[in-house]
Formats: structure tokens, sequence, C-alpha cells
């Protein structure tokens, strides 16, 4: 059983503190430069995909996720490509049908694209669209997307995006275009990508990852009563994580960053402040972050796909303004270390 392994960002650029000092926001544009060596070095050592996210605020720095994943297209060779969200309810389908299209040529076929409503709001009264409208704006633009990644001359009946009549969408892509419907985990969303037949990714950031064996239940079962086939269905997890040479080496080097991201979120969300005891919980067996030893953290991914059924798993990293020398490291290490003992593991089953 193959099992694609892979890496998620969101672009996040925050302060953080440490024992050894602190290590300032640096800019956006050494942010984006440094994704795309990351993208670089993933490819390198054999991971499957690296999924990166969209965001319209001053720590995050990628706006558009498809100029990036088109950069590091040219200089990668194997790894597939893909948006992690795309924010499709604020967004246009047919730019985002003609953005990632172009990604997949310069890439020769290795774009994907990752839809879902996004956790930040901000985009909303960027590009002017009321919040009011959240559902119904996802719902339509979904459909429109597929059915531009499906046909060449759009035929579409819109309410809050105008129609479109027998127009041609360009450039194409050589093939259809893997779209993936990401959620946190409500269970109409898990409804929504079944009826679709949509490949799936939970984003699982927080308490046991095995609760959302129900979520995958729903979708199966929902995918299955529209004619599709259980064996085809792809499913994918994404969280937090880090890899060093020791336990105690990760665990030092990644929980200021963790802390640093988690409290400005919780500041803004209501949410109690980060403790040790949140990242010990977390870092457990029965939490969300990946972080530890190769084997450590090759052991709970094991678990994971196994508990879960996935046929992808998505390593969120850096959180925060991480050192970008132990970023690489932490990607070498997946690839190189982690990949190895996952992929003999699966060979068998």
């Amino acid at each position: 059983m193959k099992i694609e392994l892979g890496l998620s960002s969101f672009a996040d650029n925050h302060e953080i503190y440490t024992e050894e000092g602190s290590f300032p926001a640096i800019s956006n544009a050494e942010r984006i430069r440094n994704i795309v060596e990351e993208i670089q070095v993933a490819d390198e050592v054999g991971l499957d995909v690296y999924g990166l996210g969209e965001h319209h605020r001053h720590d995050y720095a990628v706006s558009s996720p498809a100029t990036v994943l088109a950069a590091a297209a040219s200089t990668t060779k194997n790894i597939k490509l893909s948006s992690a969200v795309t924010v499709l309810s604020s967004d246009d389908p047919v730019r985002v049908y003609q953005q990632f299209s172009t990604v997949d040529a310069i890439s020769n076929g290795r774009a994907e694209i990752m839809a879902g409503r996004g956790s930040f709001i901000e985009s909303f009264p960027l590009f002017g669209y009321d919040l009011k409208d959240y559902e119904q704006l996802f719902d339509e633009k979904l459909q429109l997307l597929m059915e531009i990644n499906q046909n060449e001359i759009v035929h579409w009946e819109g309410h809050l995006r105008s129609s479109i009549h027998g127009l041609g969408v360009y450039p194409r892509a050589d093939k259809t275009m893997p779209i993936w419907l990401a959620t946190g985990g409500t269970p109409e969303s898990s409804l929504k990508a079944g009826s679709l037949g949509l490949p799936i990714t939970y984003a699982i950031i927080g308490g046991n990852p095995k609760r959302f064996a129900r979520n995958v239940a729903m979708y199966k079962a929902m995918a299955e009563s529209h004619g599709y086939q259980s064996k085809d269905l792809r499913i994918a997890s994404h969280s937090w994580g880090y890899i060093a040479d020791t336990d105690e080496k990760a665990q030092i080097e990644y929980m200021p960053s963790t802390e640093a991201h988690y409290n400005i979120i919780a500041k803004e969300r209501g949410w109690p402040p980060f403790t040790y005891e949140h990242f010990q919980r977390e870092i457990g067996s029965n939490g969300a972050m990946y972080v530890g030893s190769p084997e450590t953290v090759a052991q709970k991914i094991i678990e994971t796909i196994e508990a879960l059924g996935l046929t992808r798993f998505m390593l969120h990293l850096p959180i925060g303004s991480m050192p970008h020398e132990r970023t690489l490291k932490a990607i070498r290490l997946f690839g190189e270390k982690v990949k190895p003992i996952v992929d003999e593991y699966f060979e068998n089953k």
C-alpha cells in the first residue's frame, strides 16, 4: 500500500522567544524565498507533496500560493504542488483554475488544488464579500471550479457569482487536476466531499487524531451512496510537527515557536494561553502534534494512518519564525529517516 508523505506550510512568520534568545520575524520576501528552498529540499529527499496555504494577514507571508508554487515548480522534479488551502469562497474559480493550470504546465503535471473556507476571514472584506454568504459562496464556487476542471467550454448558472454561458477557460491542464476538499472536521464537509467523490484533507491540530475516524466513516458512506468506490477514495490529514535527532532536542526546539503561534490565535479567539502541559499532552500518543526523533514521529504517523485509513499524511512545518536551517534539517530527517520507516511498514500491507 502506497502512502504519500508530505509537508504543508502557511508561511507563518512570528517572533519567538527561547532560552537561546529571541528569533524575530523575518521579511515576507525572505520567508517566501525560504519556502521555495524548503520545497526544493523536500523534493530532493523524496517527499511526495508540498501544500502551501493562503492568508491575508501581516503575520503570514503568502497570499498567492500558486505564484510561489510556480517558482518551485521550475526547480523541482517529482513533488506534487498543492495549495493548502485556496480560500475559494473569496477567490474566483476561473482565476484559480488558470493559475493552477499554469503551475501544472511548469511542473509537468504536478499541480493540485486544495479548496477550503480557511480558518481566517480577512479575505472576505478585502475582496468585497459578505460573511452572511459564507456557506453559499463556497458551495457555488466549488461547483464552478469542478465544472471548469472537467470542461474546456463552460456552461454554468450562478447566483452570487455571474453565470458563464459557453465560454472557454484557458490555459488547460493536460489532464484533470486533483481538487481536494479541506476541512477542520465539521460533519457537513465530510458529507459534501463524499457526495462529490472528492479527495478530502482533515486538518487535525488538537486532541486525539483517532476521533476523526467518525468523520472518515461518514465520508466513505456518503461517497459509496453516490456510487463512488471506497478503494478509490483518497483521504489525507495534516498536523503540526517537527523532527530532530532526539525527542528531547525536538521538544526544546519546537515548543517556543508553537507557543508563540498558538498564543497569537488564542488572544484573537478568546482561547486560554498555551502551556507546557498542553504541549506535553499534544506530543503524547493521543495528541495531534508529531514531535520527536525520526523513530518517534514515524511510529505516530503509522498509528494515525492505520486508525483513519489515510492515503496521505502531511506534516505542517514550520510554525512561526523557527530558524530556517532547523526547518531544512527537519525536512531532511522527514524524507531520509521517517519516510523509509513508514514506507517499509506499509509495503507489506
